[in-house]
């Protein structure tokens, strides 16, 4: 079989007037290329195709759903609520669970989460999680939101915010410190991060597909004298580049012949060490998101002395702060349908990652023998007995 590069050798070769011309140089620098960082494109490259990303944004928005909300209105606690009840089934296919997951879910991907009330005779039936790609902010004269535009294909409907007892949109987001209306997204932050976790997978693949060829310099060992004419190094540099380089064609084999050779001179994957750098890059990436890497496989970070005491931090810094701000976002959004400063908040005594730190305030408030049962019944969340 013919070699790749032998027609760049049917002429004879001409006489170069550099004396380095038999050497031609490969650099295989450039500029880094990076994603886009709209949302549609950060949510693709980092949810979708980063398995670090998929993984914080499931365990934080999956253990945020797992915790009950309790009613509150005033000092008092309802346990049977129309709030309570729309929750339970908002759209008849997803329950609370489902609901909470998808808001947290939006929040961490997007940087903002939107839900709709669907409204009949004057009380919210309905609630739907809405995509955040889809929505588009109409501010006001004074600069508020006065309307939201949810596109779907050709269709596009308007959400007019001045309905009452209830705007028909509530928009929750992640504080942006350049943006009036729209969240920042975590994955912006963690693009860096991101896109050199997936880079580095890529390339990992394509030396495995490739046989694991690293780049280095071909050498013309021609006639004493005699080097390549400008044409055939420029034809070898656009045959190279359109076959050998960037990480699709890592570790392409080259077939030599007409006087060339090559020689080996950038660092082997081993020596640049790629496992290292993935890893350090997904350590940035459970920064970004509030997740300890020991809870994600991620090797290399002992700042944790066990996983239970790992869990606890995820628990404590990330979920609670977050499912608080959810949570009492739609009790404020909702509460005005009854006509009640209703409050939402989520059971700290149903999460079994805090049982520790539960048993260990009811033991110290059961020892104070200096406080009355209802002041200890109030220290630990409880409301007084009655009679």
């Amino acid at each position: 079989m013919a070699s790749l590069l032998s027609r760049f050798f049917r002429s004879a070769p001409t006489r170069k007037s550099s004396a380095l011309g038999a050497l031609i140089a490969l650099s295989g620098g450039g500029a880094a290329v990076w994603s886009a960082r709209d949302p549609v494109s950060l949510a693709r490259e980092g949810y979708q195709k980063n398995p670090i990303v998929h993984r914080a944004v499931r365990m934080v928005a999956e253990a945020a759903s797992s915790v009950p909300l309790v009613l509150t209105e005033g000092d008092s606690e309802h346990e049977a609520h129309p709030l309570i009840a729309l929750l339970a089934r908002p759209d008849g296919r997803l329950g609370r669970p489902g609901l909470i997951e998808t808001v947290v879910a939006n929040l961490l991907v997007s940087g903002d989460a939107y839900l709709e009330a669907v409204v009949v005779d004057g009380e919210p039936r309905e609630l739907h999680a809405l995509r955040p790609d889809r929505m588009r902010l109409i501010a006001g004269a004074d600069g508020w939101p006065e309307a939201y535009e949810y596109r779907c294909g050709a269709e596009v409907a308007r959400y007019d915010q001045r309905a009452e007892p209830v705007p028909p949109i509530l928009h929750i987001t992640l504080h942006h410190p350049l943006d009036d209306h729209y969240g920042l997204s975590p994955l912006e932050p963690a693009a860096a991060a991101i896109d050199l976790h997936n880079a580095a997978s890529a390339w990992n693949k394509a030396l495995l597909d490739n046989a694991a060829r690293p780049s280095g310099a071909l050498v013309y060992k021609g006639p004493e004298g005699q080097g390549l004419s400008d044409d055939q190094v420029e034809r070898l540099k656009t045959e190279l580049e359109a076959q050998f380089s960037g990480a699709a064609n890592a570790g392409r084999p080259l077939l030599l012949d007409g006087g060339l050779d090559w020689r080996p001179m950038a660092l082997t994957p081993q020596e640049m060490d790629f496992l290292q750098a993935k890893n350090a890059a997904a350590r940035d990436i459970a920064l970004v998101f509030g997740v300890p890497p020991m809870l994600l496989g991620i090797p290399g970070d002992a700042t944790y002395a066990n996983y239970a005491e790992a869990n606890r931090a995820l628990w404590r810094q990330t979920v609670i702060p977050l499912l608080t701000r959810v949570a009492r976002s739609l009790a404020g959004w909702l509460g005005p349908a009854w006509d009640a400063e209703l409050t939402l908040t989520p059971d700290l005594d149903a999460i079994e990652a805090l049982s520790t730190e539960r048993e260990a305030l009811w033991r110290r408030v059961t020892d104070a023998d200096f406080l009355e049962e209802d002041e200890k019944r109030a220290a630990v969340g409880y409301q007084p007995r009655v009679g």
